[in-house]
């Protein structure tokens, strides 16, 4: 049969009213649902995302949003939309405000018009529902050891001074780096300074151990400033790990990462089983995060994932739900570094999975495959998939942008939108909208 007939057969149109029914049943057996998206800048991805993470906090009972985001400004959103304050913390008083604290390149992943929304969502549904029911917003990402530090020295001068003058000293094996974390990883990593290891792990250890003393002398609140502490804890421990490991390769340092976003949404969902007695989990992250990597070409490099760190944790408890689109804008960076730009996807190349369902003509819809045994096997093998990270590099799309996969298997669902737009930043570069022909600069 014609592959791409047996993608129309199967497909659910996204404007059917059963569009996402088939999605919000299978996760209603999860644990945890894995959201991905082909790239950091596209809308609909975001979207799409939103109303199905507001469907499964309002119908399936879903309390956690976890995101490819850092600790300390994630739990800035949680603090707003749970109506918190934290300890020395004015309140803030806006979606916007609450998401200001993400300034670290590239700041639109976060700060952009459908994360506002959603943020504003949350914080109505929180506002209008008891507590059991309530929904928080984390991060999973490892990237602010200096964030993360002073987030424990404020948590320690607040509970604890002595314990505060401790953690200053072991920190301070830091100092001469400022800001510089890959510069302390290079210099960790070639002998040219001592490394922190040792501190780090001493400092998270006797945290550790007087976990007991600190979160329960206030009640509830007093546990959820430990609890951020402590993980802000140990974000550092695996934070100067991740930065040494820079150094020696992309497959130990992404190990490293997703090593580190799985163990913290472990203790995410240990940590709200305890607390609030549930814990059920949306992870908002990009698919080659939230795709099983053991189904790609990663696996050759002896590269592991989130996904499938979850899939091997939880089993079927765990629903991977992937994006893809054929064509349209996004919104990337040039350069590491660079202003955000509109820029212009390329249509897939031919021998491409997003080639693939675009030739299903279908221009938004479904594929669940894990109910649709029979056509997944149909499909099964390797096809290329396209990633865009928060760099786009269109004249080298192919070497850049595309890597093997077993679609089928990597994901439970996939969601393909054909055409696509950026998504809005709330801060935009001088050139932002100013889009180019696709054959710049040969057409000129």
């Amino acid at each position: 049969m014609n592959e791409s007939l047996v993608v129309r057969n199967v497909a659910t149109p996204i404007d059917s009213p059963a569009a996402y029914g088939a999605l919000i049943e299978l996760a209603r057996g999860a644990r945890v649902v894995c959201l991905g998206e082909a790239s950091h800048g596209t809308h609909e991805f975001y979207q799409q995302r939103a109303l199905i993470t507001r469907r499964l906090i309002s119908e399936a009972g879903f309390n956690a949003v976890a995101v490819e985001a850092d600790w300390p400004d994630a739990y800035r959103v949680n603090r707003y939309v749970r109506g918190e304050t934290g300890s020395g913390a004015p309140p803030d008083s806006s979606p916007n405000e609450a998401l200001s604290g993400f300034v670290r390149f590239p700041t639109w992943i976060w700060r952009n018009t459908d994360v506002v929304e959603f943020t504003g969502w949350l914080r109505n549904w929180n506002d209008s529902h008891e507590p059991g029911r309530h929904a928080g917003f984390y991060g999973l990402d490892l990237y602010s050891l200096n964030a993360s530090i002073e987030a424990v020295l404020a948590y320690l001068d607040r509970v604890d001074p002595d314990a505060a003058r401790r953690a200053r000293c072991r920190y301070g094996c830091f100092e001469d780096f400022g800001e510089d974390a890959q510069a302390y990883g290079y210099a960790a990593e070639f002998g040219l300074s001592p490394a922190c290891e040792r501190e780090v792990i001493e400092q998270l250890v006797e945290l550790r151990r007087r976990a007991s003393g600190y979160s329960r002398r206030d009640g509830r609140m007093a546990a959820d400033e430990y609890f951020f502490a402590e993980q802000n804890a140990r974000l550092v421990k695996n934070a100067e790990e991740y930065y040494r490991a820079l150094f020696r390769g992309r497959t130990e340092s992404w190990n490293t990462r997703d090593r580190h976003m799985s163990e913290t949404l472990a203790e995410l969902s240990e940590w709200l089983m305890r607390e609030y007695g549930r814990s059920r989990i949306v992870v908002w992250a990009h698919n080659s995060h939230t795709g099983d990597a053991s189904k790609t070409e990663s696996r050759l490099r002896g590269e592991l994932n989130l996904g499938q760190l979850t899939r091997e944790r939880l089993g079927a408890e765990a629903v991977l739900i992937g994006f893809t689109t054929y064509a349209g804008t996004v919104a990337a960076a040039a350069e590491w570094g660079g202003p955000v730009e509109e820029m212009r996807v390329h249509p897939a190349l031919p021998e491409s999975w997003e080639r693939l369902l675009h030739d299903a003509a279908r221009p938004r819809f479904v594929l669940t495959i894990r109910e649709n045994g029979g056509a997944a096997d149909l499909l099964a093998g390797e096809r290329l998939e396209r990633a865009i990270g928060v760099i786009y590099r269109s004249r080298s799309e192919r070497a850049s942008h595309y890597f093997a996969a077993d679609l089928m298997h990597q994901f439970d669902a996939v969601i393909h939108i054909d055409e696509t737009t950026a998504v809005i930043p709330l801060e935009r570069s001088a050139g932002w909208g100013t889009d180019l022909p696709e054959t710049y600069p040969l057409g000129v």
